[in-house]
């Protein structure tokens, strides 16, 4: 999570930058804590010292014929026997405590980031394209009144199976979310130079407390009744593959990219986007996973940021881009941007992607390292994920931005091939 010398020799600096994103100062607590197990290693080894001295004098007094004191020394080695042995309890206690203490603190921002509250304090950085001009009076439709009247999209169906927050799709509609999924996949491992990877979608405890969603987002996660958890977003096994890992630097960058569903329970949002496909407990995601050296980080968000961005360009999707401020950003991230699509039947822009460095903060929290230059000296790696991008949401672009009087869709060039020629849905 945290190097405790670095906060030990930065605490001011490690305070202000907490108090960014709102948190409260930390230092005093993490370094009191630390000086607690310092403090008792060195009463064990000063034990162990102590004992190793005395087993040798118990040697000298029997040679001597003094029993007596060898049989204090005997004594005397049995307590501090039994002091390091509960006094090594006592160590696991310790770090236990200091390691729980740091794994709910959230990732230090870049100096550059924007402060702010929430994503009202986000700022601009760029965008693409035009909105889009339609031919007909009428104000543009939301994808569920376009789904609901072509009968691909059937809401009252999914909460009969599954309650709410889920949707049936059917026919050309469902077909239309397949070939996203699948243009994104091709794009990005055949133009962008990532490994398609299919991994699990349930996964154990310690993958999610690697990326940070636990311990703090418990409550987020879907948990089955034999501890496994459903992947809240690829980003959680893609990154873990490198857990434990020592990596050649010349195995870096590592990108990989996987299209699966993800769960999530979005506690917190009743009430919030109860229409339609916006908040989903189940959607389907195009992740973009990273793993690189510190020097060329920043480097790779640029360039991942590019690749997601490619998606919309080549559906033709009118976007910007935003910096997210201090209180807006995930809580592994030191810098996160947000592609918004504009949604014309909410008329507005809706996030469809975030690219975010998190530097070697999930590294610590996984022991993900590389060997520096190829030699002996090991760093942590610095990772980075990003959506490329989010398949219902760019399903409900799709169709509200290409959208037709008479309630059909055009399907987008780039799409046809995956949808065996077919040029309108309707």
């Amino acid at each position: 999570m945290f190097d405790i010398k670095w906060i030990r020799d930065n605490s001011d600096a490690f305070d202000k930058a907490l108090a960014k994103r709102g948190f409260e100062a930390s230092s005093a607590k993490l370094l009191s804590l630390d000086d607690a197990r310092r403090h008792h290693i060195t009463r064990l080894q000063e034990a162990q010292e102590r004992r190793n001295a005395a087993s040798k004098e118990i040697g000298k007094a029997k040679a001597s014929g003094d029993n007596e004191a060898a049989q204090k020394l005997i004594d005397e080695v049995a307590e501090i026997k039994s002091f390091i042995q509960s006094g090594e309890e006592e160590e696991r206690k310790l770090i236990a405590a200091l390691e729980a203490a740091m794994a709910g603190i959230p990732n230090l921002p870049f100096d550059d980031v924007p402060l702010g509250e929430d994503e009202k304090d986000n700022v601009f950085h760029r965008e693409h394209g035009q909105k889009p001009a339609f031919s007909f009076n009428e104000a543009p439709k939301e994808h569920y009144e376009l789904g609901e009247a072509l009968g691909g999209m059937d809401f009252a169906a999914a909460a009969k199976l599954s309650g709410s927050r889920f949707v049936v799709l059917k026919g050309q509609i469902a077909r239309l979310e397949r070939a996203l999924g699948q243009f994104m996949i091709d794009l990005h491992t055949q133009e962008h130079g990532y490994t398609e990877v299919s991994p699990p979608l349930l996964v154990n405890a310690e993958p999610l407390f690697g990326t940070g969603q636990l311990p703090k987002f418990e409550e987020d996660q879907f948990k089955t009744t034999d501890g496994h958890y459903m992947i809240p977003t690829a980003e959680v096994p893609l990154t873990n593959l490198v857990a434990g890992e020592i990596l050649g630097e010349d195995e870096l960058p590592l990108r990989v990219t996987a299209l699966t569903y993800c769960f999530r329970s979005e506690a917190g949002s009743a009430g919030r986007d109860t229409r339609g496909m916006l908040r989903q407990h189940q959607f389907e995601k195009c992740e973009l996973v990273s793993v690189t050296t510190p020097d060329k980080s920043l480097e790779e968000l640029d360039r991942m940021l590019d690749c997601a961005e490619n998606v919309l360009k080549k559906l033709g999707i009118h976007y910007r881009v935003m910096t997210l401020c201090t209180g807006d950003m995930g809580f592994g991230a030191r810098k996160t941007y947000d592609i918004e699509a504009w949604i014309p039947g909410q008329n507005t822009y809706r996030e469809i992607s975030s690219c975010s460095v998190c530097g070697d903060f999930q590294a610590r929290r996984m022991n993900a390292r590389y060997r520096i230059g190829g030699g002996k000296q090991l760093g942590h790696v610095h990772t980075l994920n990003g959506s490329g991008v989010a398949v219902g949401r760019a399903l409900i672009a799709v169709m509200e931005n290409y959208q037709n009087g008479d309630g059909t869709v055009t399907v987008p060039d780039v799409l046809r091939p995956y949808m065996n020629g077919l040029e309108t849905i309707g």
